[in-house]
């Protein structure tokens, strides 16, 4: 039995010696906790306070509790998905995505007529409560079962100079791209990650384990006069994706003669 001398509540204590048990490797990664009643035995506590620790652990993301199989160590593996953000065209000028052959719809994509909030209004360079119609796709990849929810969101003003986005903006991005460009859009783009936990309808529709957080990736499509056209969102869990980008050097502007 290990004996518990820490100081706080017991629980803390209880829940601080699996911790230690876990980093130094004694709990392997992905490996099957101790049951409830060998980690009282263990520790010499109750029921109540192995609980109350497990449930700590959980909240700090070390431990993923399986319903009916146990409490297993999260893993500290490499992500099982690496997403290439890039774009590419091919020679007869359409678009192809690095992993657009990877996603599969898991169902038909809804579309709807939404507004600009403080957030997507301010990446479009639009005002609050502007008119938007929006499509959300829930894509999987087979591989690994991997979820991703993305949505794209198209100003009235855009589709009513574009008419086929209006008509289909359900469109994947790549056909969307393409659409643009023979509207007469030269097209550039901008992208912005952030992590963030998730919300209760994206844990439950990525199937994301306990306090796991999220990528959210934020890709605008400039036009010709790098005019904001859609806006792009993709959530994907962060336990289960990485991202990978190309960087290239910019030229720098050639300095003009002073005169």
């Amino acid at each position: 039995m290990t004996e518990i001398q820490r100081p706080g509540a017991l629980y803390q204590q209880v829940a601080a010696a699996i911790r230690e048990a876990i980093l130094t490797g004694e709990f392997a990664p992905d490996s099957l906790l101790p049951s409830e009643a060998q980690l009282m035995a263990r520790y010499g506590v109750s029921r109540p306070t192995v609980r109350n620790a497990i449930a700590a652990l959980r909240a700090e993301g070390l431990i993923d509790v399986r319903h009916g199989k146990g409490s297993f160590v999260r893993s500290d593996g490499q992500p099982a998905l690496t997403l290439e953000r890039r774009i590419s065209r091919t020679a007869e000028g359409k678009f192809v995505m690095p992993n657009g052959d990877v996603w599969q719809e898991a169902e038909e994509p809804s579309t709807y007529r939404t507004h600009t909030t403080k957030d997507t209004g301010r990446l479009l360079k639009l005002d609050e409560e502007e008119a938007l119609f929006g499509s959300d796709r829930l894509l999987t990849d087979p591989g690994t079962g991997t979820r991703a929810m993305h949505r794209t969101l198209i100003p009235f003003e855009i589709a009513e100079a574009v008419p086929l986005l209006g008509k289909e903006p359900c469109k994947p991005p790549a056909a969307i791209y393409w659409v643009l460009t023979q509207a007469g859009h030269k097209l550039s783009w901008t992208e912005t990650v952030r992590a963030r936990m998730p919300l209760p309808d994206e844990r439950a529709t990525l199937q994301l384990p306990d306090a796991t957080p999220i990528l959210h990736m934020a890709r605008v499509t400039h036009g010709t006069d790098d005019r904001p056209l859609i806006l792009e969102e993709l959530r994907i869990g962060a336990d289960r994706a990485e991202l990978a980008y190309r960087i290239t050097a910019d030229k720098q502007p050639a300095r003009r003669p002073r005169a």
